[in-house]
């Protein structure tokens, strides 16, 4: 599978992934204070916390999640307390002096507060500062002590187990903001997830489908910044994710940061575990952008790849150009999906192996599954006899996968027990992985391949040092 050649590779420093390099001075430093200040302020943070708890506990007694209600004196004094406790919390946490650029708007002018980027936990500290309601899963409420400060903001919880959570959740979100102010603001991350902050990724479009004013705040550690409200076009109002583009855009630019082209659902696949993970996932989040402009990707299921795969297996490797992928897939011809269909032309004749991106579906579907994936290709590639798969089958097969090229096999066939073939089936596969958790590095060749174990054992890397693994 090739990248598309029609857009930049979306691929810069990975966002989800922070590597902390320390100087020894740094390393010192941090050994000497984790027995000398750092219990002192494990202490008081602890105390404040639980100072905190009974407040929180006392307003949260008898109120509604659902039902505006007026703000009663002995309430407002509870928040006011809960604003100090909080701020004290977080000064013996080592956040002495928190600087906020810009004023915070009214919840009747802006009832929405969009915030990033997000990078960890003291990312709570404007919550706290604030005390506005946030966008959270129901399992935090659960969590001792804090879980009630949480239920105190009353935030919209999401329900992970229900099917219909994300309708909920915006649907909640919209009853909120048009209340004209009534309800406490709605901070929320439209990232979605915790990044390194090298740059934005794509903006979630919760925060922006209800269409009213929202309010940028970005987070910068030494400071924090308001940013003036910004309230969208008609033609926004109708298209979120352009409201949501155009929010970001000026919020990098606030930042003085890039913009990323990932976004949450790239996460797994960037950071994918596994005996065959993903490797090079350039490619991979390129089709996944593709796919999910499609449609393809949200509706991707275990039941879709199975029909898909057995479909593919029908058509025993013949060829499809744009027209027959199109009608494959029951989709029109379109632009993306012609980038699609480009990814996958290997010879440059306008034809493609439908099997390959049915690989390519499944491997960013379950980017952590990769057994799975192995066990779909196998069914559509494998004789009906044996269920076999010839190396030169299984090697376009881990290509896909592995997000490489050029895959050479000869290292595994060596190395496994039994005649001289260049066949395999999923079980002996499976078994031969299980039993070489280095299977990768070890058996497999391929183009900029990482070769951990060359500079010690050479021959490990060619498929010729028949060792098993350690």
């Amino acid at each position: 599978m090739k990248s598309s050649n029609s857009r930049p590779s979306r691929v810069g420093r990975n966002p989800f992934i922070h590597e902390l390099k320390f100087t020894l001075r740094e390393k010192l430093k941090i050994g000497l204070m984790s027995v000398t200040v750092f219990p002192v302020r494990l202490l008081l943070v602890s105390f404040f916390m639980l100072l905190a708890w009974p407040f929180a506990f006392t307003a949260s007694l008898g109120r509604s999640e659902f039902v505006i209600e007026p703000q009663s004196w002995w309430r407002r004094f509870i928040d006011l307390c809960l604003r100090v406790i909080m701020r004290a919390m977080w000064f013996c946490g080592g956040f002495h002096w928190i600087k906020v650029k810009g004023e915070r708007a009214a919840p009747s002018e802006a009832p929405i507060l969009t915030v990033a980027p997000h990078s960890s936990y003291f990312d709570a500290i404007p919550v706290t500062m604030t005390m506005c309601s946030i966008v959270t899963k129901l399992e935090s409420s659960s969590i001792p002590v804090w879980g009630t400060l949480i239920s105190y903001i009353r935030p919209v919880f999401v329900f992970r187990s229900d099917q219909d959570s994300r309708r909920k959740t915006v649907e909640e979100i919209k009853r909120r903001a048009r209340s004209g102010g009534q309800w406490p603001q709605i901070m929320i991350f439209p990232e979605g997830t915790c990044t390194n902050r090298s740059g934005l990724i794509l903006y979630k479009a919760g925060a922006f489908i209800p269409g009213l004013p929202v309010q940028p705040v970005v987070l910068r550690y030494q400071n924090k910044l308001y940013l003036p409200v910004y309230t969208p076009s008609d033609e926004e109002r109708e298209n979120p994710a352009l409201f949501a583009s155009n929010v970001r855009k000026l919020m990098a630019k606030a930042l003085e940061a890039p913009l990323t082209d990932l976004s949450f659902d790239d996460r797994e696949i960037s950071l994918s575990q596994g005996p065959l993970r993903v490797y090079d996932y350039s490619s991979l989040l390129e089709f996944n952008l593709l796919v999910s402009r499609l449609g393809q990707r949200a509706g991707t299921s275990e039941k879709v790849l199975e029909e898909q795969a057995r479909r593919a297996r029908k058509l025993q490797g013949d060829r499809l150009g744009l027209d027959d992928f199109a009608q494959f897939l029951n989709l029109p011809v379109t632009d993306t999906l012609t980038q699609v269909h480009s990814m996958f032309d290997q010879h440059g004749d306008g034809q493609i192996d439908i099997r390959h991106y049915v690989i390519a579906l499944s491997t960013v579907h379950r980017p952590s599954e990769s057994m799975k994936t192995l066990k779909l290709a196998f069914k559509m590639y494998e004789n009906k006899e044996k269920g076999e798969v010839i190396e030169e089958d299984l090697a376009a097969i881990l290509e896909i996968m592995l997000g490489v090229q050029e895959v050479e096999l000869s290292g595994l066939f060596l190395s496994l027990d039994g005649p001289d073939t260049n066949k395999i089936t999923y079980d002996d596969l499976h078994h031969f992985i299980e039993q070489h958790p280095h299977f990768v590095q070890k058996y497999l060749d391929f183009k900029n391949h990482p070769r951990k174990f060359c500079i010690a054992r050479p021959k490990s890397c060619n498929g010729k040092n028949h060792d098993k693994d350690d």
